[in-house]
């Protein structure tokens, strides 16, 4: 293993991603321990998308972990998928982590929603009712942290939850990843949590493997912070790591 910093933001580089994945489980079990020394319960976000699969699954087959102590809660869900879609985000963590392990609670964004704005509503007050102290997320191929694309972007956004429009980058990279077999299979619009809503979590453990994210991961680290690249944020955060494998840390 590689270490670096940049500003706050530790940055620990693997060759492979799957000893990147089971570093950061390492990690991120190691800080529900320790929270849980000192918290009768904990609420974590999660993110949804292949780059996470490593860690998921680490994460999930982890006897040691007192799941029922944890309240689950992820970070973005389109707007207009069927209920069942295996490409909702909700339905993706629940095959990956939320029906493998014995949450507390597992606090899905409604997909069938038909109200978008009472739907980031309902969740806001939810993620305001279980303040997060975990967030387990990755990073786009434009930079984005959820579904925070550069055009949508906003530091410092007064909304928790809102619905965006997806940028092209966001849309195309869903099929690069296999989730769709075509861009106009790709719903428009989605519901995410915010930029300050994520940086808000006290422990931020940030995936990103993959060549595919090699130049995403170079704008995060080298260039200036800004909702141009909204993962530039994360150099601001004062607990947060950035796992890398040797393809996205390739052009560091």
């Amino acid at each position: 293993m590689k270490t670096m910093q940049k500003d706050l933001l530790k940055v620990n580089i693997y060759d492979t991603r799957d000893e990147m994945g089971k570093s950061a489980a390492a990690d991120i079990k190691a800080c529900i321990l320790s929270l849980l020394e000192t918290k009768e319960t904990i609420n974590m976000i999660f993110a949804a998308a292949p780059s996470q699969n490593e860690v998921l699954y680490a994460l999930a087959t982890d006897k040691e972990i007192p799941w029922n102590r944890v309240n689950a809660f992820h970070m973005d869900e389109y707007i207009g998928l069927s209920k069942d879609a295996p490409q909702g985000f909700g339905n993706f963590l629940k095959a990956h982590i939320f029906g493998l392990a014995d949450f507390k609670s597992v606090n899905y964004i409604d997909i069938s929603a038909p109200d978008a704005d009472a739907e980031c509503e309902r969740y806001s007050a939810l993620l305001k009712e279980y303040p997060t102290d975990i967030v387990v997320m990755g990073i786009g191929e434009n930079g984005h942290i959820a579904f925070n694309d550069p055009p949508v972007a906003d530091f410092n956004d007064a909304k928790m939850v809102k619905p965006v429009a997806l940028d092209e980058i966001c849309r195309n990279q869903q099929v690069n990843d296999g989730c769709f077999a075509k861009l106009d299979d790709v719903p428009k619009t989605a519901i995410t949590l915010t930029v300050p809503t994520l940086f808000a979590g006290n422990h931020l453990f940030c995936i990103v493997p993959a060549k595919t994210k090699a130049n995403a991961v170079r704008a995060t680290l080298c260039g200036e912070i800004g909702e141009h690249c909204p993962a530039t944020v994360l150099r601001r955060h004062e607990s947060a790591i950035l796992y890398l494998d040797g393809d996205s840390s390739s052009l560091l």
